[in-house]
């Protein structure tokens, strides 16, 4: 089946267009593998109970923000002097940029694009560390650290799990990250994939970023949650930086459905649970079925998302364009990633259902491209008739 998807909504920006967006041209009821979210968490229970209360989150006021994070810091354990709650994480990560990064910052490349964006458009000079194809993405720390200071770079910045490839380095390798650049200005740790981490128990450094001078940790209930739309993001630091962006940040930043959730969490903590591993699993099953493409290359993840590399010189973007079209499947392709190609594609996690629909997708694009290919190829004249 074919949708009218204009395809111009993908140069627009640098981020792919909102579901919303795709579903206003006509693209149908989209199977989402772009948007990371966590399908397994809100509940049907829970997504019926919200939507009892759906009137009154509209039409009243939230809390301020210090009686909704007083809530949050009982649920998940933390000092209410140590974090900032805001309007989802890209609005933390911009007052950081105004607040803490004084002329330079060093970021690995790829990565998720707000961090090299926003101190690009506040005219500071952004050290871009690439992260090499060859070691399959993979960070090493003492390189990092070389680079931070023959750069110069008075603030750093690593994402654990990175985004796109879901790459994770240990815990004990973050804390020597820490130790190693205890005297810039700030050191940030954006963390909004690591609830989805399985290969260490407890990979969250948000504990040592509380004592620590220079130290600030990121977090994403919305990417944890599956509730993007809720906008909703802390961050964990020691109580002297958290206090300044609490004061900096306006005092009805966080909305009344974000605080409706935070209530709800407390009650819900063993199904969040559960949908994390079924996440795993199904992360781990559609690894197993995208290996079996011909001419695919998947990187190994611990986050809710797969990075995949398309052989055989097909062009992401032609993929992304049929699998939409042909299959209303949505994928990300990562050409304008700073450090990638549109030979790139990232894939979220979903239930091995909707995986099926994707590669038969992925398997229709290929037959398709080999069927034009033939053809064109049989259509060239051959050389007995050039030499008549």
């Amino acid at each position: 089946m074919r949708h009218g998807v204009d395809s111009g909504l993908f140069q627009q920006t640098a981020h792919s267009p909102s579901y919303f967006e795709l579903s206003r041209t006509g693209a149908g009821e989209l199977v989402d593998f772009c948007i990371p979210c966590n399908p397994y968490f809100p509940t049907p229970q829970m997504f019926e109970e919200l939507s009892k209360n759906l009137e009154a989150v509209l039409k009243f006021y939230p809390s301020d923000a210090s009686k909704i994070a007083q809530q949050l810091c009982t649920v998940l354990g933390l000092n209410p002097a140590t974090i900032a709650m805001s309007n989802g994480s890209t609005e933390l990560i911009t007052w950081m940029d105004h607040l803490w990064i004084r002329e330079s910052v060093a970021v690995p490349i790829p990565t998720f694009g707000r961090w090299t964006d926003q101190p690009m458009e506040s005219d500071k000079r952004v050290g871009m560390f690439p992260l090499r194809e060859s070691d399959n993405f993979e960070l090493d720390v003492d390189e990092y650290v070389e680079f931070i200071r023959a750069r110069g770079s008075r603030a750093a910045v690593i994402c654990n799990p990175n985004n796109p490839d879901g790459g994770y380095l240990p815990r004990r390798e973050i804390v020597r990250l820490m130790d190693e650049l205890a005297d810039l200005d700030l050191v940030v740790v954006d963390e909004s994939f690591v609830d989805f981490v399985e290969v260490e128990r407890n990979p969250s450094v948000a504990a040592e970023a509380s004592i620590r001078p220079n130290v600030v940790v990121l977090k994403s209930l919305g990417k944890n949650f599956g509730l993007h739309g809720v906008r909703f993001g802390y961050l964990v630091a020691n109580p002297g930086l958290a206090g300044k962006m609490r004061r900096t940040l306006p005092k009805w930043n966080v909305n009344s459905l974000a605080e409706t959730v935070v209530f709800m969490l407390a009650e819900h903590e063993a199904e969040y649970a559960e949908s994390l591993r079924l996440l795993s699993r199904d992360r781990y099953r559609m690894g197993v079925e995208l290996s079996r493409v011909p001419d695919l290359t998947v990187y190994s993840s611990q986050a809710n998302f797969l990075l995949v590399k398309l052989g055989g010189g097909v062009d992401g973007r032609e993929l992304r364009d049929h699998l939409l079209s042909r299959h209303q499947v949505f994928i990300r392709e990562c050409g304008d990633k700073l450090g990638m190609s549109s030979r790139f594609a990232r894939l979220v996690v979903r239930p091995e259902h909707d995986v099926d629909r994707l590669v038969e997708g992925i398997r229709d694009f290929t037959r398709s491209r080999w069927t034009t290919d033939h053809a064109s190829r049989s259509s060239e004249p051959s050389l007995l008739m050039h030499s008549a």
